[in-house]
């Protein structure tokens, strides 16, 4: 299955897209369980999902908590002279602090979120991108809040029962989480790789016993830590345009305005943001017209007195992970 020369409509279909839906609900759920629940057999649910995986398709990694994620977290809109942007993309790409890569439509700008310490910032954004003669411009954005982001987004291919039945029970944030120790950052890297590996599987990577592994594991549930993220072509699910809305909130309905979008099942984040604009809200939408709706019907009442529109060409990496992209 080859995604750069497959009609990305015509690779998933409707089972395959539960299936997808159900490992966005709960990343490491056990195929008899999402069989259950769908359905299906777990021979089936198995099969399939072996099959995506092996195609490069879909891929499941741990997401850090989305508070976590937020703080200290940069948006970076990067111009780039046109013909230089796949250099400038692959680049941020490399770095382990830039999780998510997209270049925009029109070829001469490279969005990306980075989560790194203040060393490692400044030398990228006062050094580096400065000192290349392909970027002729940086603006930066801080995360203020996170109102939701793209662990918690939900395709909608599961009805309110299935999607409910099973999500895992919701963990309440520790007031002051305890600390994590050599082997409880080993799991979490190992799951940043690959969420839906076995306790059997981690127990040998990390070198400790399966019953310490599965007791650790339930414990970093327990804590929040185990949130995840499906990683797959939105289009494969029936969106075709990825686009990001810059925000003008008045500051008094900031808090309303942000809670709002959250909930929309189109948006799949939502970030209070200092800059030219006070508000990100992604979406994915099946087509132009439906963007165009979402901002007439749904931003309009809302009372956003500005908002900037652009639109993903190119998705080159997301939650940390690597995509194919075209051949050119």
């Amino acid at each position: 299955m080859d995604l750069a020369t497959t009609d990305p409509d015509k690779v998933l279909d409707t089972l395959d897209r539960r299936l997808v839906g159900a490992l966005q609900v709960d990343g490491r759920a056990e195929p008899g369980r999402i069989a259950e629940v769908l359905g299906v057999s777990a021979r089936t649910v198995t099969r399939r999902l072996g099959l995506l995986r092996r195609a490069g398709v879909l891929r499941v990694v741990r997401m850090p908590d989305v508070e976590d994620a937020a703080v200290g977290a940069l948006l970076l809109r990067v111009r780039v002279l046109r013909g230089r942007v796949d250099a400038i993309a692959r680049a941020l790409a490399e770095r382990p602090d830039v999780p998510f890569v997209d270049v925009m439509l029109g070829g001469q700008e490279v969005g990306a979120v980075m989560l790194s310490d203040a060393g490692a910032r400044d030398r990228l954004l006062y050094g580096q991108l400065p000192a290349t003669d392909a970027v002729t411009e940086t603006t930066t954005h801080a995360v203020l809040h996170a109102f939701s982001d793209a662990g918690q987004w939900q395709a909608g291919w599961l009805t309110a029962q299935e999607a409910a039945a099973l999500a895992r029970p919701v963990v309440p944030r520790p007031a002051a989480p305890p600390a994590l120790d050599d082997l409880d950052h080993a799991l979490l890297d190992r799951l940043g790789e690959d969420a839906r590996q076995s306790h059997a599987v981690l127990a040998g990577a990390v070198g400790a016993p399966e019953s310490t592994v599965r007791r650790r594991l339930h414990r970093l549930d327990g804590l929040g830590l185990l949130r995840t993220h499906v990683t797959v072509d939105p289009r494969l699910l029936g969106m075709a345009v990825d686009a990001n809305l810059w925000l003008d909130v008045p500051p008094g309905r900031l808090a309303e305005v942000g809670a709002e979008l959250a909930r929309h099942p189109q948006v799949h984040g939502v970030f209070a943001t200092s800059g030219p604009t006070n508000l990100l809200a992604t979406l994915f939408s099946p087509d132009h017209g439906g963007l165009y709706r979402f901002l007439a019907d749904t931003l309009g009442p809302l009372g956003v007195t500005r908002a900037e529109t652009t639109i993903t060409a190119r998705a080159v990496k997301r939650a940390g992970v690597l995509l194919r992209q075209p051949r050119s």
